[in-house]
């Protein structure tokens, strides 16, 4: 079976990097720092979690919260007895563009009973996270991205993803056709093409696609490769070799398929990340 998300990591990579390790006792507000997400592993205690104009999130059981994009969070503890957490940022490459943090829930809430196959990691995090040993930090680094991992695994295998990506992910035959075009980004993919990949007819396939992915296979072949394009451009690439890879016969092809796409041609885009940086 082809792996729903080895392409994925590869093309965008997730880094994390542990910022917290211990208790937390009373408020404590957690803003976002830049274009990063967070994810928290609550050991023990029980945290109120506030967002603003939402309904208050009580934990009190060891859970974790994934916030795959900036969102500003509050986390209330007994200001007494408090809760233990270990926390990471976690840096998506492209930021809330990443393929990867843009289909996921602006958070999820999870207790760790439910994240099958994760109790050796899940202890170990907690078993560094609380010692002062040589490499802690980046050894808990790793895990925490393993962690990352293992949570889009129990979304995909549960069915708990949304209409996007992930879902199509999560489907026992569209992902076929989906991760041929993460593999292979150039090919000339017809909608029969996919079909045949997905072992679906053409209508089915075409109509399946559109119900779990919320578009249709053309549309989404042009986000990826147009999500290529600004990976490439971050890395200072020209626009000919760009096109070449990602299956346009010409740099202007290329612009008009990703000025579809972000409503800006790629020089444009480019102007824009300079200014941010």
């Amino acid at each position: 079976m082809a792996d729903r998300l080895e392409a994925l990591f590869e093309r965008f990579s997730v880094r994390a990097q542990m910022f917290h390790s211990g208790m937390l006792c009373g408020i404590n507000d957690l803003a976002p720092e830049g274009d990063t997400g967070q994810l928290h592993l609550v050991k023990r205690g029980a945290v109120v979690v506030s967002h603003h104009g939402a309904e208050d999130l009580r934990i009190t059981t060891p859970s974790l919260l994934l916030y795959p994009r900036p969102l500003a969070h509050r986390f209330v503890t007994d200001p007494t007895e408090g809760a233990e957490l270990t926390c990471a940022n976690l840096r998506f490459e492209g930021g809330s563009t990443n393929p990867i943090a843009a289909t996921l829930p602006a958070f999820v809430c999870l207790p760790l009973e439910q994240l099958k196959g994760s109790e050796d990691v899940l202890a170990l995090i907690f078993e560094e996270a609380f010692e002062q040993r040589c490499g802690r930090r980046a050894l808990l680094d790793r895990l925490f991205e393993v962690v990352l991992i293992q949570i889009l695994r129990h979304l995909m295998n549960g069915g708990q993803t949304q209409v996007g990506m992930l879902a199509g992910l999560a489907h026992p035959k569209l992902r076929l056709a989906m991760v041929a075009m993460h593999e292979k980004p150039a090919e000339d993919w017809s909608l029969e093409a996919l079909a045949s990949r997905a072992g679906m007819s053409r209508s089915v396939f075409a109509n399946a696609f559109r119900e779990a992915v919320g578009c249709t296979p053309g549309v989404y072949l042009q986000r990826w490769r147009a999500s290529l394009v600004q990976q490439a451009l971050r890395q200072g690439r020209s626009l000919k070799i760009i096109a070449s890879e990602v299956g346009y016969g010409s740099e202007s092809a290329l612009s008009r398929s990703f000025k579809a796409t972000f409503g800006m041609s790629p020089r444009e885009w480019k102007q824009t990340l300079e200014v941010r940086h």
